[in-house]
């Protein structure tokens, strides 16, 4: 049963948490948004996927932004009660460390498994359909799909130009150009209407042009072909997007990364698992940097703490390379870096400690 100790430190640990992960989720949701009208404003996505293009980053991103959340929240909350007295009432009346500890890890653990759901299960998800929809946007028929009249758009490192005069309510061009050095001799294709569609049965994309003309020729040359057409159409496979949506790594479903014997994929694995492992050391980590007496200075213990959290994360970055490139072995793995820092932390602070200097007067008793 949990007391009434628990569920205060509980509640005062869960209100900062919620304000942390709420703020942090709106300033993520505010610079992926202004990202996305960018791409939108370039063509390069269609506006109708805004929301969704956003929701999966945010999806994807949410695992990365638990850990921090949870460290700051325990960090904060300890703080604001270790300066007004309240963790050396407690202590005073009998409450051990031990406690404090207990009350933190009821938080810690949801949080982990919170965290393990989002890296394990939704991050690859979301990671796959983003890169279905990217890899779409470098197709010629989805380009075209999110243009804007009145302004030129290049492709292809350039080779293919496209411009369109004017679009009406049904997003269809009129007056449109596209210029196209691919092909031997160059073309350029005028048309008076054209249109984007994609069939809904097998994913067929095409873009359809109307009551133009084209020319195949190079500018001075004498030798070209001249041709009016009715009706032309460019036709752009999209069978390969479903696989380059899973080429990465990143949006590989974790039970293949199981079944995997490549380092790069156990790797990648142990990047998953290292968010949700790392809920847990960050909190264990934030109680001994919370300043317990008011009359010590706090800003020791706060250097100590924003060094432990970058070390934390440029050490999981050193570890993962460490790991692919045979630097570490194998039965190693990934997480012994967490492991390490704790100790590194635990150990710079213990000297000073009311443990270590109450052990220490004991054996000088003796």
């Amino acid at each position: 049963m949990w007391s009434i100790v628990d569920r205060y430190f509980l509640t005062e640990i869960v209100k900062v948490f919620m304000a942390i992960m709420a703020t942090l989720l709106l300033v993520v949701a505010s610079m992926l948004f202004l990202r996305t009208l960018e791409q939108v404003n370039v063509g390069n996505l269609q506006a109708g996927l805004v929301l969704q293009f956003l929701g999966l980053q945010l999806l994807r991103d949410t695992a990365t932004l638990l850990a921090p959340a949870a460290f700051l929240a325990v960090l904060m909350a300890l703080g604001r009660m270790a300066r007004d007295s309240e963790l050396i009432a407690f202590t005073a009346g009998g409450l051990r460390p031990s406690r404090v500890f207990r009350a933190v890890l009821l938080f810690a653990l949801p949080v982990a498994l919170l965290t393990a759901w989002f890296a394990l299960v939704l991050k690859p998800y979301a990671a796959a359909q983003i890169q279905l929809i990217e890899s779409r946007k470098d197709d010629e028929a989805t380009r075209i799909s999110g243009l804007q009249a009145g302004r030129f758009y290049q492709q292809s490192d350039g080779s293919v130009t496209f411009y369109a005069a004017d679009m009406d309510s049904s997003s269809r061009f009129t007056g449109v150009f596209v210029q196209d050095r691919r092909s031997d001799p160059p073309r350029v294709v005028l048309a008076e209407r054209g249109y984007y569609r994609e069939s809904g049965v097998d994913g067929e994309q095409t873009v359809v042009l109307e009551e133009g003309r084209r020319f195949d020729g190079r500018a001075g040359d004498a030798a070209y072909t001249l041709m009016d057409f009715a009706r032309l159409t460019y036709y752009v496979s999209g069978a390969s997007t479903a696989q380059a949506a899973r080429s990465r790594r990143a949006a590989t479903p974790t039970g293949e990364l199981l079944a995997s014997a490549d380092i790069r994929d156990r790797a990648e694995l142990e990047h998953r698992l290292a968010a949700a492992v790392g809920v847990i050391a960050l909190v264990i980590l934030a109680v001994p940097l919370t300043q317990l007496s008011p009359r010590r200075g706090s800003g020791g213990r706060l250097l100590l703490a924003f060094l432990a959290y970058f070390a934390f994360f440029n050490g999981q970055r050193l570890a993962e390379e460490w790991m692919t490139a045979g630097v570490t072995p194998q039965w190693l793995g990934l997480l012994w870096y967490q492991a390490v820092i704790v100790a590194v932390v635990f150990g710079a602070i213990l000297p000073g400690s009311y443990a270590s200097r109450r052990l220490v007067s004991r054996l000088r008793g003796r």
